[in-house]
Formats: C-alpha cells, structure tokens, sequence
C-alpha cells in the first residue's frame, strides 16, 4: 500500500508539474536562400559559422528538412498556415496569402503570447502581378496575427532597407546593414518582453544571403576577397569560376548573419529565458549556385530543396545536440511548434508534428505547381515528387522524370530513372507519391489550370522566357519543351 501511495503520488505531482510549467517563448530566425550544404556543421569548409555550428551541436538538427516548393511565398505561406501551397493559395509568388484556418502567430496569440514580426514578409502580395506592392504599407488585417511589426514585403537592399512600424504608413529604413538593426531591435524586443513575463512568439525574417551577394559589410566580405572556394562536385567546368564568384557574396551574407545570431543568443541569455526558450534556426529554401548547371531555387535537386532547421529548447532536449533523419516540410514546422509549447494544433493542418523527433516518418513533398521565373528561363514544366532520407523521385506533368539514391550519390549526379535494377523501388515511389497526392486532395493538373483559376495570368513570372536545358552528365533534360 505503501508503494501504491507514493507512486500515485508521484505521478500526480509530474501531472501537476506540467501543467504549472511555464509556456516557452519562442524565438524563429528565418534566413532568405540558406540552403542545409553551406554551414560549417554541415562540412562545407568555405563558410565561416561559428555561432550556428555551436548552436548545433547543443539542438536538435533536423538533416532532412527540405522546401516542398522552393520558392519564397509559397515557402512562407505553408509555415505560416501548415498547409500545402494549392490549399492555402499561394503557389506562386506575390500572391496574397489569404488564410483558410489559424495562422502561426494566431495560435500562439490566443493562448496568451505577444506576437512579434521583424524583417521580410512577402505575403501580402501583388495583384498587379509585377511587383507593385513589395514596398506598399501592410494594414493590420494583413499581418495574420502579429502585433509588434516592423517589415515590409519584400526588398533586398540591404543597406537602404525600408520598412513600416506599427500601423504608420511612413515608411523608414533600416540603419546601415539591415540584418545588424533588425538583430538589435529583435533584441530589445527579448529584453522587454521576458521582463513583462509574459510569453512570446518572435519571428525574426533576414533578407540575406539571397541575392545581391555583394553587398554584405566589408568586414565579412573581406573574408573571402580571393579566397579560394571548394566547389561541390556537382558544378560542372564551364560553371566553376562563376559559382566562385558568388558563392563569395553568399559565404559573406552568413558569416555577418552568424554574428547576429550570436546577438539573439546573448540577448536570450541576458534575459534569463534560455532554458524555456524555443529557438530555431531555418531557411526559406536553398540555392543551386551552379550545381547541375542551374542557378538560384524552383528546382528539385537538393541544393535548392534542402534547408537548415534546427531547434533548441533545453527545458525539453536538454543542451546534447542530436541528428534527427526523419523529414521535415514546412507545413509540419506549425504543428511541430505548437506542440513544443504544449498548444492544441488547428483544425486544417495538413502537416505533421515532429516534435517527438521519432524516426521514419513519410518522405517530404515536393511540388511546383507552376513553372515561375528560372523554373521557365531553364525550361522546367510543373513536377510533383518525394524526397526521402535515402531517394527523390521526381515526376514531371509528363511523366517520371528523375530518381536518385541520396545515400549512394549525395550530389545527384546518377539519374537512375527507368533502370532495371531499381525498377521495384521506382514503382513504390511513385505508388507511394500518387497516395500523398490524394491525400492532401493535388490533382496535379497542368500548370494552365491553376493560373486559370487563380487569374493570374497576368504575372510577370509566369511569363518568363522558356529555355532548354541538358544535364551536365547527360542523364536528364528540360521538361517544359
């Protein structure tokens, strides 16, 4: 009787404890075009990432977090809504995100947290379909649950960067380099909020590294003036010196965002919050830099696919880094952090909650819908596809088009498409692909029929010039003519 009485006694008290635990803040730091290769965690020896590799080894990395739709409002849209892209509407960029159920920060907002956004947001879109409204004011009832803002939708010029304040229409400008005053405002906004005691959610959005790579500050640009730069395999000969060249700009934008992120994490130290503070790190999706001899996102190689996500949350993980394997999308990032503060997560999720970190979940979607800007100008038609821990398979509007073993060829460079030996394993996969597709209710009709409905035909990327491309080593080409 004894026994029984202390257990009972126990459980109650965890039972108790956890109810009376505090509600972690949250802060999320979304980099622009960050793709998983270029971290020093992640074995590229060019980048120079302190911070964020010692950040690392103290989370939880996830290795194959992948951007279904590589591409940055469609991207955007998912995180904010954990849906997939034909279901919250934005499949293409600069449409306005117009939310079929609970957002993000309308989540977190009704148990309780100051809301906060900082920096790039592009989804509020523009319905002219050329760019009209990426330095338009943003009106309250477009910023889907944020209280405290300060951003604007979309600009890329990092040292005259403008933004808008609260609900004034005046737009101002960033001091200096962008990532460095929005990194100190992210700052004060720690500061003042875990003084208030009250919960928060922060989402931090910098620009960088996307393009322009030139325009990170000397200091970290100097870090790489003619410094020889190690090329993946995959970037073919004619290409190398090029990829070289950016790749310097590129390294420089996040050795300069390595820096900031050493700020947040001071900044969440000196507010004492560290042990219940949920911070992640991540991308919006990658970019190619010249591998398989293409150039920026859209694509389903894993340069442009794969993005960082690690978290850290020390009242749950503890301070050991671990690896996780299973795939993550960006529409289980909303269920994954909501359940991470002990929230209910809302009805019309399409994503998954990983934050059991258990292994061997569904392989990652991969979807363009419509063929946008260098998806057009290197002849790419729409495409649906998975990608696994070991293979993506890639089928395009007319018909299976690339297939890869990750684990045996991690710079896909052996399309092993129609061969018999894998014959089983591409017919699973594509069996496995049709089931997911039902699922989330794609029909993966022509890209015709979405700009149909959608009436964006207008859209400037939309109507890209359309190009032709052959694989550097002759084992795939364009799909779109």
């Amino acid at each position: 009787m004894t026994s029984r009485r202390t257990f009972l006694a126990s459980a109650l008290a965890g039972t108790l404890a956890a109810k009376s635990a505090p509600l972690p803040n949250v802060l999320f730091v979304l980099a622009d075009e960050w793709r998983a290769q270029s971290i020093g965690y992640a074995g590229d020896t060019n980048v120079r990432t302190p911070v964020l590799d010692r950040f690392a080894s103290e989370s939880v990395r996830f290795d194959n977090a992948v951007a279904g739709t590589p591409v940055c409002c469609p991207a955007r849209a998912c995180l904010m809504t954990g849906q997939y892209p034909l279901t919250n509407g934005v499949f293409i960029n600069d449409v306005e995100l117009k939310p079929r159920g609970t957002t993000l920060a309308e989540a977190f907002g009704r148990a309780g947290y100051r809301t906060g956004y900082i920096g790039k947001w592009h989804l509020y879109g523009s319905p002219d379909g050329n760019y009209g409204r990426r330095l338009a004011y943003i009106p309250p009832d477009k910023r889907l649950g944020f209280d405290y803002w300060k951003a604007c939708e979309c600009s890329h010029e990092y040292n005259h960067s403008l933004y808008y304040e609260g609900n004034d229409p005046t737009p101002k400008y960033w001091p200096g380099y962008d990532a460095d005053s929005q990194t100190d405002d992210a700052c004060r906004f720690i500061a003042d909020e875990a003084a208030s005691k009250r919960p928060f959610f922060l989402f931090l959005s910098l620009g960088p590294p996307h393009f322009p790579y030139e325009t990170a500050p000397e200091q970290f640009r100097a870090l790489y003036a003619n410094r020889p730069i190690e090329l993946r395999p995959n970037v073919p000969e004619p290409r190398r010196e090029q990829a070289r060249q950016i790749l310097r700009g590129y390294y420089a934008h996040m050795a300069a965002l390595d820096a900031c992120f050493a700020r947040l994490l001071a900044a969440v130290n000196r507010a004492r919050v560290a042990e219940d503070t949920i911070v992640v790190f991540t991308s919006d999706h990658g970019d190619m830099m010249w591998s398989q001899g293409i150039t920026t996102k859209l694509h389903p190689w894993d340069e442009s696919i794969r993005v960082p996500f690690v978290v850290r949350y020390p009242r749950r993980f503890g301070a050991k880094g671990r690896r996780v394997r299973t795939p993550l999308s960006q529409p289980d990032i909303l269920p994954t952090l909501l359940r991470l503060a002990g929230l209910d997560i809302p009805g019309g999720v399409q994503g998954v909650d990983r934050s059991n970190l258990r292994e061997g979940g569904q392989p990652a979607l991969l979807s363009l819908p419509v063929p946008i800007t260098e998806a057009r100008r290197w002849g790419f038609a729409e495409y649906r596809g998975l990608r696994s821990e070991q293979h993506t398979y890639v089928r395009s509007i007319h018909g299976p088009w690339l297939l890869y073993d990750n684990a045996a060829d991690p710079y896909q460079m052996h399309n092993l498409l129609g061969r018999s030996e894998v014959r089983d394993v591409q017919a699973s996969l594509d069996g496995a692909l049709n089931a997911r597709l039902k699922e989330i209710g794609d029909d993966f009709l022509p890209a015709a029929e979405y700009v149909r409905r959608a009436g964006v035909g207008h859209y400037k990327e939309v109507n890209a010039p359309v190009g032709h491309i052959r694989s550097p080593w002759g084992d795939w080409e364009s799909t779109l003519t």
